[in-house]
């Protein structure tokens, strides 16, 4: 036991001293959380705390899921069952359904595109392909939430969510209705209707949930700050009255509202689960002082109540770049000189990343780096275990299992890869080559690591393939890494360029209101933090070569920024906000009285919180209450600015505020 809580610092080990009971681990980016809690799992199954068939650990990727797995497998716990939520709910749907439903387990709908056009032509509607895929994740938004066709209208317009796909809120109901027929007649589900339909059979059949508690009695739950309702209903039930659950995560890293994730649940654990110990995970062992020194004053304006603040523990690495360019074109080719230069000084491409805002500002970096003859993978691209060769190797590896092998893992994986045209040395030139390669060279890699750690054979290795084939958890590929932020998330590099740090793409343009404006703040946050040594950001001042120049820098940055820019921005700032109250004033004198009372409730509650007063609501936000006077949360989640997080937090008090004013 005391190896074992040797690797831990002093934080990560009282996380691990605790296998039972409730627990909430604050942890912030880099800061170990997944040796704290793999670790945890491990002290408690060796100290005889709870067996190890009867954990259930749950996290948001299937990438997680197997990095979850296989250091339990190295701590020589390889029986925990780890699983998304939805991969959990699967397996058990799958056991029970002869018993709880009968029949033939339904097929699932992976992509809803298909069936929401059907239903969408069933309506009338005309969708392009844009509107499609946002009515797509509108529906998954409601069903995540828990939102009934019924519901729909008035919570999408409570949440602000006016014109999703160019339709009203009765419209979309309306689609919503339809693809659930759609779906019925298909005879199919999609993937939040297991959830959905798991949490019915755990209500409805009490034994059926009496096997799974018997089953899973301690639960940990990873990127808590990412759980939806539904999630935590499914959550909820297959604790029931227990309270053995260690949940993780980070509200600075809450970037998946837009799908109804909601941090409130981890924000508030401790008020659901009295007594329960809460750790805090502040040592960043991941970047250098310098990221992370930017990556806390980035996210400090809009630091949220339960957030951490990194403390370095890496030493001093080089100052963070900061570049403008022309146009576009300019900047990827820039970007690839010096991903070039990091290669040449021995940084391997595949510890370097580009990330951008959208999946369309890539484009531009893959003709970049293709035409520097640098070798690039995209994060969501073409599936590696789709690629020809990689199943050619699988269907070779499992043949020369079964035939027995006397090689050491790594031998007899070189040598079936040969015979498939691997060679040690890498093709030179970039192409089709070379991707095929670098594919069956990740396999090397990965048998090279797995020997090293635990000894494994080939058999052995055949089983990790065939469960990272059956998860999605790819091996790691030698190229430069394209992808979004939202896509990074989980992720690390050595060097990480971020680009596009424009106004219109860092915050994008479409993120209306403080709350979503914060939200693209955390998610410039996660991709600062995803960088261990080397940052460069970038921006260009044009779109295109010979345009107008008239970007500026994300105002997240303002001050960090080397421009002076800022000042002239600041004081536009001042200047638009004395207008719009000199506005009020003159528009509302009969409202100035309301008005001055919510921004004293708005100060008093700033300084609870111990965060600037706009944070809580902004001045624009007040005036609209004050004008429009909501008499119950319904009315005042109509108000532009207050979402569904503000709502629950400050909604009743600001109603309390109206209702001494008339009083």
């Amino acid at each position: 036991m005391d190896d074992l809580l040797d690797a831990l610092d002093p934080d990560q080990r009282e996380v691990a001293l605790h296998p039972r009971g409730p627990m909430v681990v604050r942890a912030g980016a880099g800061t170990g959380k997944t040796r704290a809690i793999t670790y945890r799992i491990a002290y408690g199954v060796k100290t005889g705390a709870y067996h190890p068939h009867n954990v259930l650990a749950v996290t948001f990727t299937q990438r997680a899921a197997g990095e979850m797995r296989s250091r339990l497998r190295d701590l020589g716990i390889p029986s925990v069952q780890a699983h998304t939520f939805h991969a959990a709910a699967r397996r058990q749907l799958h056991y029970f359904w002869p018993h709880a439903v009968g029949g033939v387990f339904p097929q699932l709908q992976e992509h809803k595109a298909p069936l929401v056009s059907q239903a969408a032509a069933s309506l009338g509607m005309r969708l392009d392909r844009a509107s499609l895929r946002d009515l797509s994740s509108e529906i998954e938004w409601a069903k995540v939430g828990l939102i009934s066709i019924d519901e729909y209208p008035e919570r999408a317009r409570a949440a602000g969510r006016l014109d999703v796909g160019g339709q009203t809120p009765e419209n979309v109901g309306k689609l919503l209705a339809a693809y659930e027929e759609a779906k019925s007649a298909r005879g199919v589900i999609d993937f939040e209707d297991m959830l959905l339909i798991l949490n019915g059979i755990l209500v409805e059949r009490p034994d059926i949930a009496a096997q799974i508690r018997h089953q899973y009695r301690y639960f940990v739950v990873d990127e808590y700050q990412d759980v939806s309702p539904l999630q935590q209903r499914l959550l909820e039930l297959w604790l029931g009255e227990r309270n053995d659950l260690c949940v993780v995560g980070d509200v600075s890293q809450t970037i998946y509202s837009f799908t109804g994730a909601n941090p409130r649940y981890l924000r508030d654990f401790h008020r659901r689960f009295k007594g329960a110990r809460e750790v805090h995970l502040v040592r960043d062992y991941r970047s250098t002082p310098q990221v992370v020194d930017l990556a806390n004053r980035v996210i400090e304006p809009g630091r949220l109540p339960g957030s951490v603040k990194l403390t370095a523990q890496r030493p001093s690495g080089p100052a963070v770049g900061y570049t403008d360019y022309d146009d576009d074109e300019s900047e990827a080719a820039g970007i690839a000189k010096k991903i070039a230069r990091l290669a040449g000084k021995g940084t391997a491409l595949s510890e370097i990343a580009v990330l951008v805002r959208t999946n369309s500002q890539i484009q531009e970096f893959e003709q970049a780096l293709g035409s520097a003859g640098i070798s690039f993978t995209i994060r969501g691209g073409e599936r590696f275990f789709q690629r020809t060769e990689i199943r050619e190797a699988m269907v070779a590896f499992r043949s020369m299992a079964r035939s027995g092998v006397e090689d050491t893992l790594t031998g007899a994986v070189t040598t079936i890869l040969g015979q498939l045209g691997w060679e040690a040395t890498a093709p030179g030139a970039p192409g089709a080559r070379r991707e095929r390669w670098e594919a069956l060279n990740a396999l090397v890699a990965l048998a090279e690591d797995m020997e090293e750690a635990r000894g494994a054979d080939l058999t052995e290795f055949v089983a990790e393939l065939e469960e990272r084939a059956s998860l999605a958890h790819t091996p790691t590929v030698e190229g430069v890494t394209l992808a979004s932020l939202h896509a990074a998330k989980g992720l690390e590099w050595d060097a990480v360029f971020l680009a596009g740090l424009s106004e219109g793409l860092m915050p994008i343009s479409h993120a209306e209101g403080a709350e979503a404006i914060e939200e693209e703040r955390r998610l410039l946050y996660v991709g600062i933090t995803r960088a261990r040594e080397v940052l460069e950001l970038s921006y260009a001042k044009s779109r295109r070569a010979s345009g107008r120049s008239n970007r500026r820098p994300t105002r997240f940055l303002d001050g960090m920024w080397p421009s002076t820019e800022k000042i002239s921005r600041a004081t536009a700032t001042r200047r638009r906000s004395k207008e719009a109250h000199r506005r009020f004033a003159e528009q509302h004198p009969e409202d100035q009285g309301i008005f001055n009372d919510l921004r004293a409730w708005r100060t008093a509650q700033a300084a609870d919180e111990r965060r600037p007063a706009y944070q809580v609501l902004t001045d624009v936000v007040l005036m609209n209450i004050a004008v429009q006077k909501p008499a119950d949360l319904h009315e005042l989640g109509r108000v532009k600015g207050i979402g569904m997080t503000k709502l629950d937090r400050y909604g009743q008090a600001i109603l309390d505020v109206l209702a001494s004013r008339h009083s």
